[in-house]
């Protein structure tokens, strides 16, 4: 009973899989008549088309060739394409990588950029050249007086009987003065106001048993010299306002002192300064070379001193630095003076001999002081 049931099932599936079969056969064929169509179509098109078109799909072969996840067209590739597409007619039905909008939007920026060529200012009539004395001196100009503008500076080469056009002297000033920035630069601020502008700031200094010490610094921005230096292991406000007092004899009244923002400038330190008439100018946040004075200077004191000598205690560092300060302010060239000394007064006030030069050993001969014997 059950194997005529098998059988009766197995006769049923062959019936029904010989129409399924057929019905499969005839759905996945191609048609024949559309080939044939399109083949009736190319005979009667021109040869530079169909060529035109061969060359298109050729390369849009060549750029899915190129072994990547997703080809990308080339500037070169964008323009042939443009350029094959406008040779035929049927070219929307020939694309297969790129819609046909894409290629309308290449086309235009192709456009675009033809006629920004061909729009160009023709080139300006021959002019004579300008002198290069008078280019250097129009340089000069722009950098050593910021608030000049282009016609300020051409009325002065006027004056020298120079005639030059106001945009010759625009071109020249953007080499010599940076741009979006007017007004004296910081150095002639400094350079007008230094006699009456203080730096100072804090050095952290580290012993031989790796324990932590401060050094306060104050400087004269006009000479560079080292007006007070304190050391100590707390630096507390009080101590700070201390350090000010000491920085300010009676004949010695600033208007205006430099600092950073450390928390070390408490409110003892700006009640003084408030109440002596000195005005704090506070520099922003993470910006070294606001104060350009004090930073150099703790360079050069790590340099050509601390890095050279082992620190036993707080009479240690105290006497260490005393003696390069001294050697700083009276002895020792400053480049940003014009290689002068900072402490005019002691270096003219010292006798200046004729005799044969002497050597002053500094730091234990870690410098020395060059002298002409009296």
């Amino acid at each position: 009973m059950f194997a005529r049931i098998v059988q009766c099932l197995t006769a049923a599936c062959r019936s029904v899989r010989q129409p399924l079969r057929r019905s499969l056969l005839v759905a996945t064929t191609p048609a024949a008549a559309p080939a044939l169509a399109e083949t009736l179509v190319d005979l009667v098109r021109s040869k530079p088309e169909l060529i035109a078109e061969n060359a298109l799909l050729r390369q849009q072969v060549i750029i899915l060739r190129r072994g990547v996840k997703r080809p990308r067209c080339t500037f070169a590739d964008r323009a042939l394409l443009v350029l094959l597409a406008s040779r035929l007619r049927t070219w929307r039905a020939a694309l297969l990588i790129v819609q046909p909008d894409t290629l309308l939007r290449w086309h235009r920026r192709l456009f675009r950029l033809f006629w920004r060529r061909k729009s160009r200012a023709a080139a300006p009539a021959h002019r004579p050249p300008i002198a290069t004395e008078t280019v250097a001196l129009i340089r000069e100009m722009a950098a050593a007086n910021r608030t000049w503008g282009a016609e300020r500076i051409r009325g002065e080469l006027l004056k020298l009987h120079i005639r030059v056009a106001k945009s010759t002297v625009q071109r020249y000033m953007r080499d010599a003065r940076p741009p979006r920035r007017s007004g004296q630069t910081w150095p002639n601020f400094l350079a007008n106001q230094g006699q009456d502008i203080w730096a100072a700031d804090f050095l952290p200094i580290t012993d031989l048993l790796f324990r932590q010490m401060y050094a306060f610094f104050v400087i004269e921005t006009a000479s560079r010299r080292v007006v007070h230096v304190g050391v100590t292991r707390h630096p507390t406000d009080a101590w700070v306002a201390q350090q000010l007092r000491e920085a300010r004899p009676f004949d010695q009244r600033p208007k205006y002192l430099i600092r950073d923002n450390d928390a070390k400038f408490g409110p003892a330190f700006t009640h003084l300064a408030d109440a002596t008439g000195l005005e704090l100018l506070r520099t922003p946040y993470r910006a070294p070379l606001a104060n350009a004075i004090c930073e150099p200077f703790l360079g050069s004191l790590r340099r050509e001193c601390l890095d050279h000598v082992i620190i036993l205690n707080e009479q240690h560092l105290r006497r260490v630095l005393h003696e390069y300060i001294a050697y700083f302010n009276v002895a020792r060239p400053h480049q940003g003076i014009e290689q002068q000394r900072p402490d005019t007064g002691a270096v003219d006030g010292a006798a200046q001999g004729t005799g044969p030069v002497t050597v002053v050993p500094v730091l234990g001969g870690l410098h020395h002081d060059y002298r002409r014997a009296a």
